[in-house]
Formats: structure tokens, C-alpha cells, sequence
């Protein structure tokens, strides 16, 4: 016996060994955008039910109810295969069921909906087999209003009427009740009607996009001619929807108009307040420098101003306005003071307390708790590249940490602030999800990814550093940097950079990275160096900072981008001549901008969906942050890698997916055309029938393993 315990611990210690000789695993294309072998869980959105201690989702086809401390499983509210989506009726005694959705654009969608009882189990559809959007309940559960055909109904649960009360809906010309596509893009909404908490009124914009240019995408899908989606997109100065708020009074029976100030070119949200008569009205310019608040006051027909703001450069668009002390006051975020705090003004919009203060930003306001007096939000305090969990009283008293582990800290709370799910991951660490008492007590945990943690041991991944570079103006730029496993700081590395930039955004947050992370890492692991840089113009660093880039968009970023290319090419272990870029979207506009402008520094770039004249993308965004091409012509000359195509050096790699329906392939096309102008030799990768996402039917992996061996074979 003493023999083979002997054999048998030889036999352990020479497969470690072995192991131990294998080195790690290798990280393949295959693993990361095929089999998803290292994707991270996540936790969706929790639907707490009312009494904050149970929560409902939807798995497989059912509604499954669970106790949110325990964990256990509770039961099976309902179960339909195909269901997409549930959303509980105020009581919680009805669900309003969404199945047979199909996609319009990144937000929309028309789909068929039915109400379910719980007492009787009757099941009853809201139209019909129709596709309608943006079904919703009243108040009281009772009613039902949606949108069909670009009008607005409403049904009668437990009547079965059905009223159509706008006639005018039209395909590409008048939307009821919907965002057009430019403000579902850039405004961040589809639902353009509101119920008033009692249910007797529905308010609604109208867009009237009548004289809105129509951009035309190609499909191709083995036909013998190809099929064409026209839609409404309002490039650079043209025309906007023409857009009018309307009320319907369900009692009345009647609609009429909210007559609104002149020169008011964006309405990008409206809101009721506690009263049922009182209806908010966000008004913008169309320079989006000035936001006012109207309160109108719909039984009595009459205007007022509850709350404007102005900026020399923009303001922000957010839904962070609740009412509070029985609507008596709300709580409101601004960048007023040069940061991102919270405000509470009383209903005439008298600014009553300032709740936060200090040279930080706000990045999440989560509610208000009134049986505790407690304000709940998520700040950046303390650097720019980690989130804490914070809360205030009403008054500005009293801030307390509810969650400042190193790293970034999210929260969802319970419908009666009992308890939170807070979520936490650092650079190096992913996701894990614990529920916690409101006063911080962890109760039990939810998803820690411990198998992805495993494979991060099994594959040998490297550990990403923060760093700080310099800029000529003397700004220090947040970045991160990724060094094989066996660096050796006597050789010379290439460099592989990864950016996006855009105003607002950070790249280079202390928080796990998702899929990119293990792409970088394969590379990492073939002895490449992969750096990311928040230039100026990204967020959590203050108004100031975020939005010097007003007017200029592409200046100050790719000049910031260059530098830090620079920077690092004095690295001892950089090969300067050996520096490359990746990016999508706006960080395809960026790396098209590092490769032309950026041609004695930048050996390779990969632009992905880029922008490549800002007179080509969407009203809102672009005049946002550079008004028009004909107020500011040298902001959009001057920063638009079109210009610049004869300057291109090194090697280019173009991808765009041709029904992008957001940055249009008319960007990569007259890219395209000016580097053959140029007589500029590049590589192109167009993917047809994909939108701004690139993906489905193999797409992902087609095209990171084109961008992988791009790299490898050009940098």
C-alpha cells in the first residue's frame, strides 16, 4: 500500500510538471467570436416586483419568479415559447406579453402583444396577430395604448373597444407616438407618448418628416435584383422632422395642441409630472446649447418656464428627473458647475439644494428612497477610471460610501431600497454580482465567473497596467498597457493601439473589457504591446475637459493620440517604427485620421464603420458638437480624413458593413474613392446585408480573423 501511494504521488507531481512544461493554453480566433469560450456572465436587468424582496425573468419561454435573497425559486408566473419580452402592470396583476419581434432599428422594434390575467389565466391580444410598437399599460392596468402604422390606439382591456385617435400616420412622412430615426439614435428613445398618473390623458409627439431627405441602403439576398430600404436621415444641415406635442383626453375623447415658444427645434423628451394635469416638455435649439423646461399645465392651457440652461458649448440630453415630496420638488443632474452633480428644485424650479459637489462626476443617479431620506448614486470621486456607490440626503447632508471597492461599483436597487445587487470588476478581474442589504451586508452571491477567472490561469493572460501620458499641453492622458508575459524589457515590442475617443467615452476605466480583452490578448501573447489612451474630449475628467474638443471634433483627440504614439516610441522596449491603431465607429475615424494624418508616426491602422466626413453623419450628433458645415467650414475641413487621403503611407484595412443604417457605407465609399484619387494603395473588407455591429452568420469571426492576420502580417 505504502507503494503505491508512493507511485501515485510520483505520478501527480510528474503531471503537474508536465503542465507546467506545456506552458499555457493558446487563446485562438475560434475560442473568443465562435465558441465564446471566455464570455463573461453577466446580470441582466432585475424586474423586482413590488414588495422588493422577489424579482422576475424570462428563461426559456417562461416568467420565473425567485426570492431575491435566497435565490430560491419561487414559481412559474407564465410560460410561452417565443416570448421576447414581459412588462408587469402596476398592481402586478396583469403582464403585458411581446412575442414575434422584429427589429427596425437599434431601439425599435414592432412585435405581438397580449395581456395576460393572473387571477383567470385569459390571455387576450392587444391587437390581434398585428406587429405594433411600444405597447404599454395605464396606470391602472386597465388600458392598453401602442402604435400601428405610424398612428396611436388604445385598447380597453376589459371592454375590448379599441380607439385610433391620430388618422394621419404615413410611412416616411407623419410618425404618432415614435421617435424618427435621428432621435431614437441620438436622443436614446422609441416611445414618444406618455400616460399622466391617473390614466385620463396620453401625451404624444408628432414628427412630421415629411421634408426630411431619404437616405436608400441595398440589400442583397440571392435575388436576382437587390431589395432597397429608404428611409428618413437628416444629414448635416438639412432639415429636421418637424416636431409638435399633442395631448389626448381619454374622457373628453378629444385631442388638441401644446402650443409651444418659437425657434424650438428639438423636443427630445417629454414627461408628466405627479399631477396629472402638468406635463413637462424638454425644448432645445438647435445648436442643443440651450435646454428649457416647460411645465404645461393641460387642463388650464398655459405655458411656463420651469427650468433653462445654457452652455458655450453643449448640453447633454439625460432622464434623471424624479419627483419627490409628493411632486412638490425634483431632483435634476446638471454640469452647470463644470461638473456632474445633483440638484433638487421645488415645481416652480427654484434651485432648493445642491446634493453634490466637488471637482467629480456623476455618472449614475439610481433614486430616491424616502423612507430613508437617502439620494443614490454612482460618481467617479475619486479618479476618473473607477465608479463608487454613494448616498445623500435630500438636503445635501450627510454622503455616505455604500460601495468603493478599488474598481467600478454598480448597483440595482429593489423596488423598496431593501436591498441592491451590486456588481463590481476591475481591469483584471470580471463581473461578479452579490446581493446586499441597504446597509451593506453581503447576503449571498449571484455570479462570481469563477470559470472565467480559471481560464485566465489556464491561458496565462497578462496583467493590464495603468499608466499616465504626457500631452505637449501638458495634460496627463489616462491609458492602460498590455506586455507579454515574458517582456523583456532589453527588446523591442511593436505596438498595437486601441481607441475610440469620443466625447463622453472612456476606454481606459478600471473595469473588465469584455471580448476585445482576449482578442488583445492574443496578441499580447504573440509578443505585441497593446496600449489604449483616453485623449481630451472623453468623460469622468469634468465639462471642461470633455467638451474642449467643441467645434473641432477630431483636433485635439488624434493630436492627443499621436503624441502618445510618440511617447511611447521612447519607450526603451517600443519599436517606434512599428506603432499601429484599431478602432470602430468614431474609433474608426480616429485610426482613419492616426494613418493619414499621423503617417510619420502610425505604420498600420484597421478602421472599422468609420466617419469619414462629419457633413455625411446625422443633425443631432454632429451639430451637437460642431454646429453646421456652413456655420464652422474649417472645423469639418480640417478634421475629416477624406481630406487626407494623399498623406497615407502605411497599410489601411476598410471595413463596413453596407446596410448600416447609422454611419453610412457612403463614408468608407468616398474614403475609398479619395485614396484611389490619391493612387493610395489599401485594403478593403465590406460586409453586406450587416449594420453598424458587423455580425451574424459567421461575420465576427470573419472579421477578426481578417484583422488579426493584418496585424501580423503589416505591423
Amino acid at each position: 500500500m505504502k507503494n503505491v501511494i508512493i507511485l501515485l504521488f510520483i505520478s501527480f507531481v510528474f503531471s503537474a510538471f508536465q503542465v507546467e512544461a506545456q506552458g499555457p493554453k493558446e487563446i485562438t480566433l475560434e475560442d473568443i467570436w465562435t465558441n465564446y469560450t471566455f464570455y463573461a456572465k453577466s446580470v441582466p436587468g432585475f424586474n423586482f416586483l413590488k414588495d422588493g424582496k422577489h424579482y422576475t425573468r424570462l428563461e426559456g419561454g417562461a416568467i420565473k419568479q425567485y426570492d431575491l435573497v435566497s435565490g430560491e425559486f419561487v414559481k412559474d408566473i407564465y410560460t410561452q415559447e417565443g416570448m421576447n419580452s414581459y412588462t408587469f402592470s402596476a398592481d402586478e396583476r396583469k403582464v403585458l406579453i411581446k412575442t414575434d419581434s422584429e427589429q427596425i432599428y437599434r431601439r425599435s422594434s414592432k412585435a405581438v402583444y397580449a395581456v395576460l390575467d393572473l387571477a383567470s389565466g385569459e390571455k387576450t391580444p392587444v391587437y390581434s396577430d398585428n406587429l405594433i410598437s411600444n405597447a404599454q399599460f395605464s396606470p391602472n392596468g386597465k388600458k392598453v395604448a401602442f402604435v400601428y402604422d405610424n398612428d396611436l390606439f388604445y385598447k380597453n382591456m376589459e371592454t375590448g373597444e379599441v380607439e385610433q385617435f391620430t388618422n394621419d400616420g404615413e410611412f416616411n412622412k407623419i410618425i404618432n407616438g415614435m421617435a424618427d430615426w435621428v432621435y431614437e439614435e441620438e436622443f436614446g428613445f422609441t416611445r414618444a407618448f406618455e400616460w399622466n398618473s391617473d390614466g385620463t390623458r396620453i401625451a404624444y409627439l408628432k414628427f412630421d418628416e415629411s421634408a426630411v431627405k431619404e437616405f436608400t441602403m441595398t440589400g442583397f439576398n440571392q435575388g436576382l435584383y437587390p431589395d432597397y430600404y429608404t428611409f428618413k436621415y437628416p444629414k448635416v444641415g438639412e432639415k429636421n422632422s418637424i416636431v409638435t406635442v399633442h395631448v389626448h383626453d381619454l374622457v373628453e375623447k378629444k385631442t388638441f395642441d401644446i402650443n409651444l415658444k418659437k425657434n424650438i427645434e428639438y423636443i427630445p423628451r417629454i414627461k408628466w409630472a405627479s399631477s396629472p394635469r402638468d406635463l413637462i416638455v424638454f425644448t432645445m435649439n438647435r445648436h442643443q446649447n440651450e435646454l428649457e423646461l416647460l411645465k404645461i399645465d393641460t387642463k388650464a392651457r398655459n405655458t411656463s418656464s420651469l427650468l433653462f440652461e445654457e452652455s458655450k458649448w453643449y448640453i447633454d440630453i439625460h432622464d434623471n428627473m424624479t419627483f419627490v415630496n409628493d411632486g412638490k420638488q425634483f431632483l435634476w443632474t446638471s454640469e452647470k458647475d463644470g461638473y456632474n452633480h445633483i440638484y433638487l428644485h421645488d415645481i416652480s424650479g427654484k434651485q432648493v439644494a445642491q446634493l453634490t459637489k466637488g471637482k467629480f462626476d456623476v455618472t449614475k443617479f439610481y433614486g430616491y428612497d424616502k423612507s430613508r431620506d437617502r439620494v443614490y448614486f454612482q460618481a467617479a470621486r475619486k479618479t476618473p477610471m473607477d465608479r463608487e456607490i454613494y448616498s445623500v440626503r435630500l438636503n445635501g447632508k450627510k454622503i455616505k460610501v455604500v460601495a468603493d471597492k478599488k474598481g467600478t461599483n454598480g448597483a440595482q436597487f429593489s423596488s423598496t431600497f431593501d436591498y441592491y445587487v451590486l456588481s463590481h470588476s476591475d481591469v483584471n478581474t470580471p463581473s461578479s454580482y452579490v446581493v446586499n442589504s441597504i446597509d451593506g451586508k453581503p447576503l449571498r452571491s449571484i455570479v462570481d465567473n469563477a470559470k472565467v477567472k480559471k481560464l485566465m490561469n489556464e491561458y496565462g493572460v497578462t496583467s493590464i497596467e495603468f499608466m499616465e501620458v504626457p500631452t505637449d499641453d501638458n495634460v496627463k492622458l489616462n491609458a492602460y498597457i498590455m506586455k507579454p508575459n515574458n517582456f523583456d524589457p532589453s527588446k523591442k515590442y511593436p505596438v498595437f493601439m486601441y481607441v475610440y475617443g469620443g466625447p463622453g467615452s472612456q476606454t481606459v476605466t478600471n473595469s473588465w473589457k469584455g471580448q476585445n480583452y482576449w482578442w488583445f490578448q492574443k496578441l499580447v501573447s504573440e509578443d505585441y504591446i497593446v496600449v489604449s489612451v483616453d485623449n481630451r474630449g472623453t468623460g469622468a475628467r469634468g465639462e471642461a475637459f470633455k467638451k474642449m474638443t467643441y467645434k473641432e471634433l477630431g483636433k485635439y483627440e488624434i493630436a492627443d493620440q499621436i503624441n502618445a504614439a510618440k511617447y511611447l516610441g521612447t519607450l526603451d522596449y517600443v519599436d517606434s517604427e512599428r506603432i499601429g491603431m484599431f478602432g470602430w465607429s468614431y474609433g474608426g475615424y480616429m485610426s482613419s485620421l492616426a494613418i493619414t494624418k499621423g503617417a510619420d508616426v502610425f505604420k498600420a491602422a484597421i478602421a472599422v464603420a468609420p466617419v469619414t466626413n462629419w457633413k455625411w453623419y446625422d443633425t443631432i450628433y454632429t451639430e451637437r458638437y460642431m454646429r453646421t458645415d456652413g456655420e464652422n467650414p474649417a472645423g469639418y475641413a480640417d478634421n475629416s480624413p477624406v481630406n487626407f487621403a494623399n498623406l497615407l503611407k502605411g497599410k489601411y484595412l476598410l471595413v463596413h458593413g453596407n446596410s448600416d443604417d447609422n454611419v453610412h457605407f457612403q463614408h468608407s465609399a468616398e474614403m475609398a474613392n479619395a485614396l484611389i484619387s490619391a493612387n493610395k494603395q489599401f485594403d478593403t473588407y465590406f460586409y453586406p446585408n450587416r449594420n453598424h455591429g458587423i455580425y451574424g452568420d459567421n461575420a465576427r469571426i470573419h472579421l477578426y480573423t481578417k484583422m488579426h492576420n493584418f496585424v501580423l502580417e503589416n505591423l
